[in-house]
């Protein structure tokens, strides 16, 4: 039997592998409170990805190949709106880059403005490092034109060829960033709402914690808000701060309004790196967990028959297979009342279980009823 004890952990089991547990140890009323503006967004802020095709140029010869036709044909085109006819089969773009250009724009920002802007290779460049972005228009995907951008590409890494096969580089470099790259000619409309009405959408969706929103308005603005669902929260403006000053109080002073929000219980679980990630209020239910490991290991040696000298014999090759079985003794875990995932963890910890069994294990008290949490895998 494991004597289990409640207490925060962190637990390293194996190569990237940590079990993060969030909060799931503290009582709702000793959770840490966040502010309104943290988990909600107002509805009459607006906001749009923007997405452009553009060029980067003055790269050391790590651009695009010549069989990467779309940027030999864009070079060409642009060459001839600036009054030079070149033949596109007798272009070489080793220093030039097809790129695709992203960013958001949200309705707070205004014509004039700038906004970051993120550059991806679009071809087969092998690096973006010292390239400049020429102007490229950003649309929505109606087409709208909301931004211009251009300017000196930074991809915080480099990518240095030695010799033949053999580089040296640090960090990604087909994808780099332009601070303040963008300028925005027609800015984002605001959502239309009546002047009495604010709508607060939650990031996370949940019942609980839109119903503790509109209390915690309703307590100090009296009856002007109500929860029409779990995530959205409708609050009336009072007539007294109907008007655009006032109201844009309002608004502030709603936002730094704070509350303890509610969550799912929830188990994520990344496969690829061996990582688990709980939130709060996710426990397990009484059970036994038995867990072992046959390891199978078969090795093949290889046997050459050689025939006798000057006989027509060929020579032959065969091989021999040795099979060895390892049968780890079982490991067995016995809960016997409900616990957090915290104490689980901790007994899988003792008992030497690597990050594949934990996962496995997790899987399977899913299966069994006995992990009251959502389970999700990555």
């Amino acid at each position: 039997m494991l004597n289990l004890s409640y207490s925060n952990f962190l637990i390293p089991i194996g190569m990237s592998f940590i079990i993060s547990l969030m909060s799931a140890l503290y009582s709702p009323a000793e959770a840490v409170s966040v502010r309104v503006k943290d988990i909600c967004t107002f509805q009459n802020e607006q906001e749009e990805d923007l997405i452009g095709y553009g060029l980067v140029i003055g790269l050391d010869g790590s651009g695009d190949g010549n069989n990467t036709r779309f940027t030999v044909q864009s070079l060409a085109n642009m060459m001839e709106r600036l009054g030079i006819t070149i033949d596109p089969k007798r272009v070489k773009v080793k220093n030039v880059a097809a790129v695709m250009v992203t960013a958001k724009l949200s309705s707070n920002q205004p014509e004039g403005s700038h906004i970051d802007v993120t550059v991806s290779s679009l071809g087969d460049a092998s690096s973006l490092q010292g390239g400049t972005l020429l102007l490229t228009p950003l649309a929505n995907f109606k087409g709208t034109v909301r931004a211009t951008a251009q300017g000196p590409v930074s991809i915080g890494g480099f990518n240095v060829q030695v010799d033949e096969g053999n580089r040296i580089f640090n960090n990604y470099t087909l994808v780099g960033r332009i601070p303040n790259g963008a300028r925005i000619t027609r800015a984002v409309e605001k959502g239309r709402s009546a002047n009495k009405e604010i709508i607060l959408s939650l990031h996370n969706p949940d019942n609980t914690t839109a119903h503790r929103i509109a209390q915690k308005i309703n307590i100090k603005y009296g009856l002007t808000a109500v929860a029409t669902d779990g995530g959205t929260v409708k609050v009336y403006v009072p007539d007294s701060l109907a008007y655009q000053q006032t109201r844009m109080k309002f608004i502030s002073d709603i936002g730094q309004l704070r509350i303890v929000p509610d969550h799912v219980a929830r188990v994520v679980i990344n496969e690829k790196t061996g990582t688990i990630v709980a939130g709060q209020h996710v426990t397990i239910e009484p059970v036994i967990i038995a867990h072992g490991t046959i390891t199978v290991d078969i090795q093949s040696t290889p046997i050459i028959s050689q025939p006798a000298p000057y006989s027509l014999g060929q020579t032959v090759q065969t091989s021999e297979s040795n099979i060895s079985i390892q049968d780890e003794p079982i490991r067995v875990v016995h809960l016997e009342r409900s616990v957090s995932l915290a104490d689980i963890a901790k007994a899988l910890n003792r008992i030497g279980a690597t990050p594949r069994d934990v996962i496995a294990i997790f899987q399977a008290l899913k299966q069994a009823g006995a992990l009251r949490a959502e389970l999700v895998i990555l």
